[in-house]
């Protein structure tokens, strides 16, 4: 049976009232440098010029509740302190193992399933199916640089890079050469894996910080390009009129000859929606699947191995200049083949749509979700792309609760929503030896 070890009162050990409510009077002079100017004063635009207006009790309530979070922080470490159970009971264990486990087995499936109805729910429209395609687009995205980042231990923060060269590759090839979105996608996957080797090279021997700091200039040298070669990618004035894919040369427009007269169907703007819906689907499943894969080839276990100890890695033979590139390559061309949808469904790109921003949301997907997890980057991507859209009308106050909602979850599992990964490759049990086969054996 587990035991529990409680206190006899008073403060924990380490554990000081005057040094809880010191930091508790520097978080509040802290939250009221920073609330106090950004949201107890605002400038409004009015007739003859700038207004200024003040919200003094709006920006008190904000540094409240940052004081009584810090506080309520404050008195989970100290119960964590007194509190100590030392022994879990091992049925109650096992119990909970097992409720895990069948979470797990069975949660892909019905994720998959509820994916594949979603679009003929009767309460779905077309808000609902364009944040759909927004958020599968974002787990593809996800899975992508979990690669990098989640299996080999690679720091990217220019992922979106990956990103617009894909977009740019189908937007550019399709308008100067004619080229189908099904000719342009693979494409696309293939020029940002080219892309992904040119910035693997220049950082081989860089690590941690140093990784990400060149991984940074790659995205912005990216996009500093795009926003001032004019003459070739139309600068800040973008690309317009990308073709829409086809179903099999079948267009979704009025008039015969498109998909709703080939089969029959009175026309409807939703048909061109619900198939880019279940493109981004099968896009993002063949990722998953690719994925997995790789995952269980050599090539997959010296991704992981890698991002364990690349000391480790050299030591035992492996070529560490083969195995970043080739993880930088596969989560590029993953990018580049969601590049590559973002601007037909679009139908217009710009620099502006591939900021540092996009990097560091997907990022903080992958890691909020549990770097190396597939079921954590779905979940973070459902979260997070559905949150920014229930506290749409929030307006500046988004971000403020987008933010403490990430350090809630960073606090709360430090390790992402799915901490633990399933190994790659499993050990196989030997068979027990019988006494009688070891006493044949001495014998012989």
């Amino acid at each position: 049976m587990g035991t529990a070890k409680m206190s006899s009162g008073g403060p924990a050990p380490g554990t000081d009232l005057a040094q809880i409510f010191k930091d508790l009077v520097v978080t509040f002079l802290l939250a009221a440098a920073i609330f106090g100017t950004t949201i107890a004063f605002k400038t409004e635009t009015a007739i003859g010029g700038l207004t200024l207006e003040t919200h003094y009790g709006l920006a008190a309530a904000v540094v409240g509740v940052v004081v009584v979070g810090r506080f309520i922080l404050w008195m989970t470490v100290w119960r964590k302190r007194t509190v100590a159970v030392s022994v879990v009971p091992g049925g109650l264990k096992q119990a909970i193992v097992g409720k895990l486990g069948f979470l797990g087995k069975y949660f892909g499936p019905t994720m998959l399933l509820f994916a594949l109805v979603f679009p003929f729910l009767p309460f779905t429209d077309r808000y609902l199916l364009d944040l759909g395609i927004l958020i599968l687009t974002y787990i593809m995205l996800g899975w992508g640089l979990n690669i990098v980042v989640g299996l080999a231990g690679l720091l990217d923060l220019g992922y979106v890079a990956f990103y617009a060269i894909g977009a740019y590759s189908y937007a550019l090839l399709a308008q100067y050469f004619g080229l189908s979105f099904w000719i342009c996608l693979p494409l696309a996957g293939i020029l940002a894996a080219f892309w992904g080797i040119i910035l693997g090279f220049p950082v081989l021997r860089l690590r941690g910080d140093y990784l990400a700091i060149v991984t940074l200039a790659f995205g912005e040298i990216i996009r500093v390009v795009l926003l001032n070669w004019y003459q070739f990618t139309g600068g800040p004035d973008g690309i317009s009129g990308i073709p829409r894919p086809t179903f099999f040369g079948l267009p979704f427009k009025r008039g015969e000859g498109n998909f709703a007269d080939f089969f029959g169907l009175d026309y409807s703007s939703m048909h061109r929606i619900i198939f880019l819906y279940f493109l981004i689907l099968l896009l993002a499943l063949v990722t998953n699947f690719v994925t997995n894969r790789l995952r269980r080839l050599p090539l997959g276990r010296a991704w992981e191995a890698l991002r364990e100890d690349e000391i480790a890695c050299r030591s035992i033979g492996l070529n560490t200049t083969l195995v970043k590139l080739s993880a930088f390559a596969t989560g590029a061309m993953f990018a580049g083949f969601a590049g590559s949808f973002f601007a037909t469904r679009q139908g217009f790109i710009s620099p502006e749509s591939f900021t540092f921003i996009e990097s560091a949301l997907i990022l903080a997907i992958v890691v909020l979700g549990g770097m190396g997890s597939q079921v954590g980057v779905v979940i973070a991507s459902i979260a997070m792309i559905g949150g920014f859209e229930i506290f749409r009308e929030a307006e500046q106050f988004r971000m403020l609760i987008f933010g403490l909602a990430m350090v809630v979850i960073m606090v709360w599992r430090p390790r992402g929503l799915i901490s633990t990964r399933e190994p790659s490759i499993f050990l196989v049990r030997k068979k027990s030896v019988s006494a009688d086969m070891v006493a044949q054996g001495e014998g012989h």
